[in-house]
């Protein structure tokens, strides 16, 4: 959300922002009717400031046995209840509609960030890692999980889920699912247990004002799984895990807040039609590591770096070929004013594909959810800043895995660091 009283003092500068995001000049129609809801305003307090004058002078004028005052005041009382009402009514309108225009309006994006208009526009900042050579010919993940048997069956199963459940979903069995169940586990206790995260398992059914909270009502309803109470699935863990604090007044001293989950997510891909309609990579359900962090504006920056590292941290321990990328103003997510995406080496489609988004949000979410912190012993109060990663998308360093561990006759090595969580299991034949 967006401070109304900045664009009043520096319209330029929010139409200089959201033209790096290739959006037209907005500011001149937001103050418009800024204006007129202003107007609305002072009308209404001047009638209810007459009406609360007129009242009093009421009972004043009948002490007085004044009839014909009191009966003229009774009427500046009735004429002000109508203006109050006419003033009100118009108020309400006038909020709706800018409140309408600015939350379907991005954040700004950070002065760093790269102009452009899509992934093409990014800018890589490293690759770690170089790709495995392969002498033999590779299979994708999805014929990797197939040629592991569980009990006769594949362990890998799209059609079976697709029976259950429709298209872009997957049922996993044996030491396939298993894997999955470790990565998550090995995600979640690095997280925690060497950068200092707190471990927590929040409701995956929210209300619409905490999706509001984090941007992703009103503008991608579309995208949300909606129950028939009114309630949305989450899409990722940032959802609840942010609105911990919603409301709240934090103590400064405190921050910064630094939580983690491990969680189903789920998408409708609304918007997905015909992209990555085999395989993992784009299901409407998965698990994922998320990690949120809440801090003072000051903090916000270094932040997102140590939160991006910590994500990195998960790839470099696998020992998983990634790129880190800094977003360009066309491709950052809507909430965001700067984001760094990392890239997994998937060597069946030769190419990286995006498995951690980590994202500084400034204090865009915190107007939304009036989330403030102060100092101890102060009065006043600021907006804190949120941010969100991903520590990682389980389902598709599943995949990564897969891909890279292969061996000639099918089989999958397992990872090092994921070895205590199988069981000591070396290889997945």
């Amino acid at each position: 959300m967006h401070d109304i009283r900045a664009i009043r003092e520096n319209p330029e500068s929010y139409d200089a922002a959201w033209a790096r995001r290739g959006l037209s000049a907005q500011t001149d129609v937001i103050l418009e009717i800024d204006t007129k809801l202003r107007k609305a305003k002072a009308q209404r307090m001047d009638a209810e400031a007459l009406r609360n004058a007129a009242s009093k002078a009421i009972g004043i004028a009948k002490a007085k046995k004044d009839e014909a005052e009191a009966a003229k005041l009774m009427d500046d009382v009735a004429n002000a209840k109508v203006d109050i009402e006419t003033s009100a009514t118009i108020e309400d309108k006038l909020q709706a509609e800018i409140d309408a225009i600015l939350q379907a309006l991005p954040n700004l994006p950070s002065n760093d960030v790269p102009m452009g208009a899509d992934e093409h526009d990014n800018v890589e900042i490293l690759k770690w890692g170089t790709p495995r050579t392969f002498d033999f010919s590779i299979k994708d993940h999805i014929a990797l999980g197939a040629g592991v048997k569980s009990n006769g069956a594949s362990s890998m199963d799209f059609e079976t889920a697709a029976k259950i459940s429709g298209a872009r979903f997957v049922l996993l069995r044996g030491q396939i699912a298993r894997l999955e169940r470790a990565l998550g586990q090995f995600m979640l206790d690095t997280q925690t247990e060497k950068n200092g995260y707190l471990e927590a398992s929040g409701p995956v059914l929210v209300r619409a004002n905490a999706a509001y909270g984090t941007n992703q009502l009103p503008k991608f309803e579309e995208d949300l799984f909606k129950t028939t109470d009114g309630r949305y699935l989450i899409p990722t863990a940032e959802v609840s895990l942010t609105n911990t604090v919603n409301g709240d007044i934090l103590d400064e001293e405190l921050l910064p807040l630094r939580i983690t989950s491990l969680s189903p997510c789920f998408r409708s891909e609304a918007g997905s039609a015909g992209k990555d309609t085999a395989g993992m990579i784009r299901q409407h359900q998965f698990w994922k590591v998320e990690l949120v962090s809440i801090t003072t504006p000051e903090q916000s920056a270094e932040e997102h770096e140590r939160m991006t590292a910590c994500a990195e941290g998960i790839l470099q321990a696998l020992e998983l070929p990634y790129r880190k990328v800094l977003l360009c103003s066309g491709d950052m997510g809507f909430g965001a004013v700067k984001t760094y995406d990392l890239e997994v080496w998937l060597p069946a489609q030769d190419c990286y594909r995006e498995i951690s988004s980590c994202s500084n949000c400034g204090d865009f979410q915190a107007r939304r959810m009036n989330t403030r912190t102060r100092k101890k012993g102060e009065k006043d109060t600021r907006f804190v800043h949120t941010l969100n990663g991903s520590g990682l998308a389980v389902g598709r360093t599943l995949v990564a895995v897969l891909e890279n561990y292969q061996n000639a006759d099918g089989s999958i090595t397992v990872p090092k660091v994921l070895r205590k969580y199988m069981g000591g299991l070396e290889v997945i034949e």
